[in-house]
C-alpha cells in the first residue's frame, strides 16, 4: 500500500488578512499580529456550501474547550454574486449562529493568498504566525483536537502562548414572530376548527410554528427556542435548524402517529409531529453526518441495507421532503450527499434513491444522475418530482417512467453556472433555488434566492420568466386559493424574517440581467499526463485503519466526460495517474478523496472496538490547459507541516 502520509516542510509564515471587513469583532479590524499568542483556524467558507455549515457545527464543541487559546476566523469567500453582498454576509452570520470572527473576502484575495481550491478549507496557525496544518472538507476535528494540544503544550513551554478572552463580540439577534424562516405549509383545516393556519420551520429559533393567515398570531410552537436533540412534547422537544416539512398522506397518520415530517437538518435526522398532541418523535437518522460515519468507512456510500434500523442509519442534511405517490415513499432531499433518499414510513427503509453522490449537474437514469445540494422538493399533479437544485442553480424533474424513473433538467447549466436571465432553457439562468411551487396551470414557481425573485417556467414551452423581485432571499413559495377562486402567492422570505403574499401578475417580466460564472480562479495543467495526489496524513493518535487493505479511496470523473482519457473512476489509492484530452482546453475535475483513520498508536495494532474516523472532501476544480501548466496536481486532504 503506498504512503499517503504528508511529510514535514520547512515552516510558512502566513499572508496577513485582507479583506472588506471584519463581523463580530465590534468594528474592529484584526491582524496577524492582534492574533499573535493564539492558535488560530482559518475556516474558508462560503454561506451557500452545505459541506461549511458542517464544519462551523463540528468545530464549535473545539471552540468551546480551547475558548482561551483558540481563535477561529471565518474567511467568507463568495462562490455566488449574491454572496458577495455584505448585507447578505451578515445576514449568514446571524441564521448559523457563528460566534467567531468572519472577514469578507468578497474579491477572494485571501483565499488566493493561502492557495485555497474548496470550500471548506482549514488552515491552522500556530502562536508564531507560522502555518502548521492545511486540510479539506469535513471530519477534521478529532485530528484538530489533538494538532491544538500539541501546539499548546508545545508553545506554552516556549512561552508564546497567550491565555485570555479573544476577539469575539456577538451581533444583536434579530426580533420578530420568525428567525431566518426555512419552510412553510398550509394545514388541513381540521387541525384549526375549520380555519386555514400553517406551520413555518422557525429555521434559527430551532423550532416549528403553527400560525394563522395572518401569518402573525401564533397557535402554538413545538421545540425552541435553543437548539438540541430531544423528543417529546411541545415544550419539550428540540430541533437544530429545521427546514422542510410535508404532511403524511391521511391513510397513514393514524398508523405512524404523526402528521407531519421534518427535515430535521442539522440533527441530521427525520422527525415526525402529532398536531394535535403536540408529541416530536423521531423516525430516521442515527444524528451522525453521513460523510463523517466511521461505520460507513468500508462500505459502498450509495448502499443501505435493506430491513436496516432506520435510526441507525446516517443521513446528512435533509433540507426538504415530500410523499410521491409513484414511489409510494417520502423522497427526501439529502443536501449533504447531493442525493435524493426515500423513505417507506410504514416499513421505515431508508434508500438512495437518485444520485450517484458526485456533485453536479448529470441526467439521465435515477441511479447515474448527479446533483448539488438539492433543497427544494414538489410533487406536480402528475406525479413528477420538481426538484430546487441549489449548488447547480437548476431546476430539475424526476419523471417515473415504465421500467425505471430518469431525472431531466428544465433549468441549468453546470455547478458554476448561474445568473439572472429569462427566456428559453439555453439561455435562463437562476441563482441558487431553494424553494418551489405548482400553480393551477401547471407551470412551476420557483423561490429564487439569491436573485430575490420568484420565477416561473412554463414546462410545456420551457420558458422562463419573472413573477416577482426585491424580495430579501426568498427560501420558499406556496400558492393559495383567494375568495373569488383565483390564486395569490404565499413566500417565505427569509432575510426578513417573514412571510408575505404576492399576487401573481397577468404579465410576467421579462429580466435579462446577464449570465455568470463562478470567478475562482481557474488551475493551470498541462495536457496528457498528470499525476494527482491527494495529501494525507492521519492525526496523532490515531492511524489509517489498514487492517482490511487500502482505506484510502479516489473518485474522479469530469465535465466535459472526455476530458478525461484515462483514470477516470473509483479506485483505492490517494494517488492516480490521468491522460487528460488536450483538444478541450476548459474543463471541470469532479473529484473525491477519502480516507479511514482508526484510534491507535503508529507501530501498534488497532485496538478492538477503536473508534474510527472517515476523512472526506469533495472538489468541483476548474482547470484550463495551457503551454505551462503544471503536469502534477497535489491537493490536502489533510496537509501538516
Amino acid at each position: 500500500m503506498a504512503d499517503h502520509s504528508a511529510a514535514r516542510q520547512t515552516k510558512v509564515r502566513a499572508s496577513e488578512l485582507v479583506g472588506r471587513g471584519w463581523l463580530n469583532t465590534g468594528g474592529k479590524e484584526l491582524s496577524l499580529e492582534s492574533l499573535r499568542g493564539k492558535i488560530v483556524i482559518l475556516d474558508f467558507w462560503t454561506f451557500c456550501c452545505m459541506n461549511c455549515l458542517h464544519v462551523l457545527d463540528e468545530l464549535r464543541p473545539l471552540e468551546e474547550e480551547f475558548e482561551d487559546v483558540l481563535v477561529t476566523v471565518g474567511v467568507h469567500s463568495p462562490k455566488f454574486e449574491h454572496e458577495a453582498d455584505p448585507l447578505a454576509l451578515e445576514a449568514a452570520v446571524d441564521r448559523y449562529d457563528i460566534t467567531h470572527p468572519v472577514l469578507d473576502d468578497p474579491n477572494l484575495e485571501t483565499w488566493n493568498a493561502y492557495t485555497a481550491r474548496a470550500w471548506p478549507t482549514l488552515v491552522v496557525l500556530d502562536p508564531e504566525g507560522y502555518i502548521v496544518a492545511h486540510l479539506s472538507g469535513e471530519g477534521h476535528v478529532q485530528g484538530l483536537t489533538s494538532l491544538v494540544r500539541e501546539l499548546v503544550e508545545e508553545h506554552e513551554t516556549k512561552g508564546t502562548l497567550h491565555r485570555g478572552d479573544g476577539p469575539y463580540v456577538p451581533r444583536p439577534k434579530p426580533q420578530g414572530t420568525f428567525a431566518f424562516p426555512g419552510k412553510a405549509l398550509e394545514l388541513p383545516t381540521d387541525f384549526a376548527d375549520g380555519r386555514t393556519t400553517y406551520l413555518v420551520t422557525d429555521t434559527a429559533r430551532h423550532r416549528l410554528v403553527q400560525v394563522e393567515a395572518d401569518f402573525e398570531t401564533v397557535l402554538a410552537t413545538f421545540g425552541g427556542p435553543e437548539k438540541g436533540y430531544l423528543d417529546g412534547s411541545a415544550e419539550q422537544a428540540r430541533f437544530n435548524e429545521p427546514q422542510g416539512i410535508a404532511l403524511v398522506p391521511t391513510d397513514l397518520r393514524e398508523t405512524l402517529g404523526v402528521d407531519v415530517l421534518v427535515a430535521d437538518s442539522v440533527n441530521h435526522r427525520l422527525r415526525g409531529l402529532n398536531l394535535r398532541t403536540g408529541q416530536v418523535t423521531t423516525l430516521a437518522g442515527s444524528g451522525v453526518q453521513r460523510l463523517i460515519d466511521g461505520e460507513t468507512a468500508r462500505t459502498d456510500p450509495n448502499h443501505i441495507e435493506p430491513g436496516a434500523d432506520p435510526l441507525t442509519v446516517a443521513l446528512s442534511s435533509p433540507w426538504d421532503l415530500v410523499y410521491s405517490r409513484e414511489a409510494a415513499a417520502f423522497l427526501v432531499a439529502m443536501a449533504g450527499t447531493h442525493q435524493i433518499f426515500s423513505f417507506d414510513p410504514v416499513t421505515g427503509q431508508l434508500a438512495v434513491f437518485a444520485g450517484t453522490g458526485a456533485e453536479g449537474l448529470k441526467d439521465g437514469a435515477v441511479a447515474d444522475s448527479w446533483f448539488a445540494q438539492s433543497s427544494g422538493l414538489i410533487e406536480a399533479k402528475d406525479g413528477s418530482i420538481w426538484v430546487a437544485d441549489s449548488e447547480t442553480s437548476a431546476l430539475r424533474r424526476i419523471v417515473f417512467e415504465a421500467e425505471e424513473a430518469r431525472v431531466e433538467t428544465a433549468v441549468g447549466i453546470g455547478l458554476f453556472d448561474f445568473g439572472f436571465v429569462d427566456g428559453n432553457r439555453q439561455e435562463a439562468r437562476l441563482q441558487h433555488c431553494l424553494g418551489l411551487t405548482e400553480l393551477p396551470d401547471g407551470s412551476i414557481a420557483i423561490a429564487d434566492t439569491y436573485n430575490g425573485a420568484i420565477r416561473r417556467l412554463d414546462p410545456a414551452t420551457g420558458a422562463l420568466g419573472t413573477l416577482a423581485r426585491g424580495l430579501a432571499e426568498p427560501s420558499d413559495v406556496l400558492v393559495e386559493t383567494t375568495e373569488d377562486g383565483g390564486a395569490r402567492l404565499i413566500v417565505v422570505e427569509a432575510n426578513a424574517h417573514q412571510l408575505v403574499r404576492v399576487s401573481i401578475p397577468d404579465a410576467m417580466q421579462h429580466v435579462d440581467e446577464g449570465a455568470s460564472q463562478v470567478t475562482r480562479k481557474a488551475t493551470e495543467l498541462a495536457g496528457g499526463s498528470l499525476t494527482f495526489t491527494a495529501r494525507f496524513a492521519a492525526p496523532k493518535g490515531q492511524k489509517l485503519d489498514t487492517r482490511w487493505g487500502d482505506p484510502t479511496q479516489l473518485k474522479i470523473s469530469s465535465t466535459p466526460e472526455n476530458f478525461i482519457l484515462s483514470g477516470a473512476g473509483t479506485a483505492q489509492g490517494l494517488t492516480r495517474q490521468l491522460e487528460l484530452n488536450p483538444e478541450i482546453t476548459s474543463a471541470v475535475l469532479h473529484i473525491t478523496a477519502r480516507a479511514a483513520a482508526c484510534d491507535g498508536e503508529p507501530g501498534g495494532e488497532i485496538p478492538d472496538h477503536a473508534a474510527c474516523h472517515l476523512y472526506q472532501q469533495d472538489w468541483g476544480l476548474p482547470v484550463v490547459i495551457t503551454e505551462s501548466g503544471e503536469q502534477e496536481l497535489v491537493l490536502d486532504l489533510r496537509g501538516v507541516n
